[in-house]
């Protein structure tokens, strides 16, 4: 293989590797199939105009033009001429693919269905950057400025992606341009003839146990290696190490807390970025799956977070104090005895693929048990995860309060305290007139903030003429607000910023909920929370009550009883159990939401038939198919098996070693031969350099066994133990090598065990396991390889009466004149 091919299919796999960050963010991973081969025939085609040989400019052109036809033939070839020649009809086909997949990123959460406007971009991004990457490295022979495309396509999935690409697909990125820039390496000394690397002699015999035959790689080539593995693990590892980066590559979620125990703030992040997305799926996968002991699951609305800090930009939560999770929370702040309250326990299962940061948990939580790091934010009485832990698979026990206060007592609820109150009706002067005189029209004639608050969810839910549309511009801004009440079309997130804003211009203290309503009940007894019941709601406060929850959204959720009439508090049943499985299986039931038949997201993709013939039940999503489930947990076996090769195959050469015969190796018994019974002798010894290897005592081939055996006891400072045991294996080794008739030799195996524990001894954890996991003689395999390749090698370059092929070429050359056989 010429070094300018090797260095096309190391282009290639750079660029599928770089791809791979990509996978996250669809829900199929059948682009990348699709993409591989189109990326083939594109750096094939590439090599053959380079074969031509065609100029470098034509070279690249010819790889665009191919790539052309190859996305027609995919894409649109209904459109094309003959059906592979783009004309005008394709070139609007692909706009109108790139318009939807536009549409389509903006519209879905992560991971998105493959929609064909998705699949053309993806597809056809990585055929851009791998034509880039083709032309700079083969074409232009410059591999180094290759890998910014490289950096440019996993800079976009880590963009992309909630929190980062994981560090497993940098990994992948990062070996793939390394893989590129050492075969670009290899040419460049392969153009400058054959490198000699100083063939050290290997004998066979003993001495073959302390080094393999044959030569390594060229000093060059092994500097590269070391340069671009020193590289890798830097930047994994420092990012890590410095408290600035806060994780780094291996911190796929950020951090979120303090640093310590017992302090820290929680940075002012806005989590609405999502809902809308999650409110337009088209396919309702389950989130949360919960069992609970109240009777009354209308008002288990899981909450997240609260966003209490309006600026007139958005609505955020505020930078506050955080503190290690309390065992018991503190009473709820402004909650009276007199109000009714009863206790329930909710046992929550989060899907795995769900991660943020803020549990979600019913309010007001009195009690949280859960594992993991986690801080304790005790205004909002949220828990959030410290430095990247996130509710992924999550299984997590909550105690909570069920407030049930009377309309009595929320009329007569007292002023509240001056600083919170100042707080928490803080609006921004760039909030519109309009809003605090809508406000003022619609409460005019209530006597008190209960009333008002009453009339202001009246008003939205029923009187005011609002219509519950989730594909309308979503918008928090004090500007978004004053459209939305002149407009009268949106969804959660503009029903609950308005009535919080307007409680706040009328003297109300107010803040904004994010979580999930309380989903569907199953057949099982628990209830399934999907992605659509992901929900945005005011809390008011009352003093005497608390922070107390409105519902001024739509058909959306449930209106509390407390704001139509007095209702008893709920009663608790039998405690409640995890449902085990809850999380792994996708709920069938649909979820609360829109009463739309279907959603225009679902006529677009097909599904509304599907869904109509069920009953009216939400998108099914059955899941990714069987085939990929597979190739993914081989995958993920392949990469976590990976580190465990060296330890597996020392184990396994040291059980053949031991295991045949270094228990007893007595001549002439049970039919073994002298010759057998060496073999096995020095089987064992190998074992016993290896082993010292292993521990960092490099072997010496030029020393005999008794010097050997000495250097061991002495680099090891070896006890009299352990010492005895190497000196035994020495004398054995030496009976075998020059006495004329060997002794017999027993308990081989167990003085190696000794001289193994003696090197143990004094050694840090550190070491051990740097012995264990990553032993040093695990290299063999690489020259064992390496060995069998030259092998192959010179087998097939020479003929079968021992004449190399090159050198009878040569003679030809020199005696043109003699006809060669």
């Amino acid at each position: 293989m010429s070094g300018r091919t090797r260095l096309a299919l190391c282009a290639t796999a750079a660029t599928l590797l770089a791809a791979c960050a990509l996978l996250p963010l669809v829900m199929s991973i059948n682009w990348l199939l699709q993409a591989a081969v189109l990326l083939a025939l594109q750096s094939g085609t590439g090599a053959l105009a380079r074969r031509v040989p065609l100029a470098r400019p034509l070279t690249v052109l010819a790889q665009a033009v191919v790539s052309l036809l190859l996305l027609t033939v995919v894409f649109a070839s209904g459109q094309a001429i003959a059906g592979f020649l783009p004309g005008p009809d394709a070139f609007d086909r692909f706009a109108a693919l790139l318009q939807a997949g536009a549409q389509d990123v903006g519209q879905y959460a992560i991971p998105a269905p493959l929609s064909d406007g998705i699949r053309l971009m993806l597809v056809g991004g990585v055929l851009v950057i791998g034509l880039a990457v083709d032309a700079l490295a083969v074409t232009f022979r410059s591999a180094a400025p290759a890998g910014l495309p490289l950096l440019a396509l996993y800079s976009v999935a880590a963009g992309l992606s909630d929190g980062g690409a994981a560090w497993v697909w940098f990994v992948l990125a990062a070996a793939g341009y390394l893989l590129m820039l050492l075969a670009e390496g290899r040419d460049r000394l392969s153009r400058w003839g054959r490198v000699f690397g100083g063939a050290a002699r290997r004998p066979s015999g003993l001495s073959s146990s302390l080094e393999p035959s044959g030569t390594g790689p060229v000093a060059p080539v092994r500097t590269g290696r070391r340069i671009g593995v020193v590289a890798l693990g830097i930047a994994l590892a420092v990012p890590a190490a410095l408290p600035a980066l806060d994780g780094g590559l291996l911190d796929p979620t950020g951090g979120s807390g303090g640093t310590g125990p017992g302090g820290g703030t929680i940075s002012a992040v806005n989590p609405l970025v999502s809902l809308q997305n999650s409110l337009n799926q088209p396919n309702d996968r389950e989130v949360i799956s919960y069992r609970t002991n109240s009777e009354q699951t209308q008002d288990m609305y899981l909450r997240i977070v609260a966003l209490d800090q309006f600026d007139g930009t958005s609505w955020k939560p505020a930078e506050r104090a955080i503190t290690d999770v309390p065992d018991r929370f503190p009473v709820p702040g402004g909650l009276s005895s007199e109000v009714s309250t009863t206790e329930v326990q909710t046992n929550i299962s989060a899907a795995d693929w769900y991660k943020q940061n803020w549990l979600p948990m019913p309010f007001p939580a009195t009690q949280v048990s859960i594992e993991g790091r986690w801080r304790y934010e005790p205004v909002g009485r949220t828990l959030v995860g410290d430095r990247g832990q996130n509710t992924g698979g999550r299984q997590y026990e909550v105690k909570s309060l069920v407030v049930q206060p009377t309309a009595g007592q929320l009329a007569a609820a007292p002023p509240p305290d001056a600083t919170l109150a100042r707080e928490f009706t803080s609006v921004p002067d760039s909030l519109p007139a309009d809003v605090s005189a809508t406000a003022r029209r619609v409460t005019r004639g209530a006597s008190n903030d209960y009333e008002r608050a009453v009339r202001l969810q009246d008003w939205f839910t029923s009187e005011g003429g609002f219509t519950y549309d989730t594909e309308v511009q979503a918008g928090s801004g004090a500007a978004a607000i004053s459209r939305f009440l002149k407009q009268k079309e949106g969804f959660c997130v503009h029903f609950s910023f308005s009535m919080a804003a307007m409680a706040r211009t009328l003297g109300i203290p107010a803040r904004v909920a994010v979580g999930f309503t309380p989903g569907a009940p199953q057949s099982d007894g628990s209830m399934s929370v999907g992605l659509r019941d992901a929900h945005a709601w005011p809390e008011l406060y009352f003093e005497g009550v608390g922070w107390t929850r409105f519902e001024p959204t739509p058909t959306r959720g449930s209106t509390p009883e407390y704001t139509r009439q007095d209702a008893p508090a709920p009663e608790a049943s039998g405690s409640a159990a995890p449902a085990p499985s809850a999380s792994d299986t996708p709920s069938e039931d649909p979820s609360a939401g829109p009463s739309e038949s279907c959603a225009r997201d679902q006529q677009r993709l097909g599904e509304c038939g599907a869904a109509q013939a069920q009953g009216g039940a939400g998108g099914g999503d059955d899941g990714p198919p069987l085939w990929s489930v597979v190739a993914v947990v081989l995958g993920a076996l392949l990469v976590l098996g990976l580190p465990l090769v060296p330890w597996l195959w020392r184990t396994r050469v040291r059980t053949a070693r031991l295991g045949s015969g270094g228990r007893t190796a007595r001549l002439g018994s049970g039919g073994r031969t002298e010759a057998d019974a060496a073999a096995r002798t020095l089987a064992v010894w190998r074992e016993v350099t290896d082993l010292a290897w292993d521990y960092g005592i490099l072997p010496d081939e030029s020393l005999t066994p008794r010097k050997a055996a000495e250097r061991i006891v002495r680099v090891g400072h070896l006890e009299a133990e352990p010492a005895a045991a190497v000196h035994r294996l020495a004398a054995a080794v030496e009976q075998v090598l020059y006495a004329p008739h060997p002794r017999t030799a027993t308990g081989l195996a167990e003085d190696v065990q000794r001289l193994r524990s003696g090197l143990r001894t004094g050694l840090s954890r550190a070491s051990r396991l740097r012995a264990l996991l990553a032993p040093r003689s695990a290299v063999r395999v690489a020259w064992a390889f390496s060995a069998r390749r030259r092998a192959l090698t010179r087998r097939l370059l020479v003929n079968g009466r021992g004449e190399s092929r090159l050198d009878r070429w040569s003679a030809a050359v020199r005696r043109p004149g003699r006809q060669q056989g």
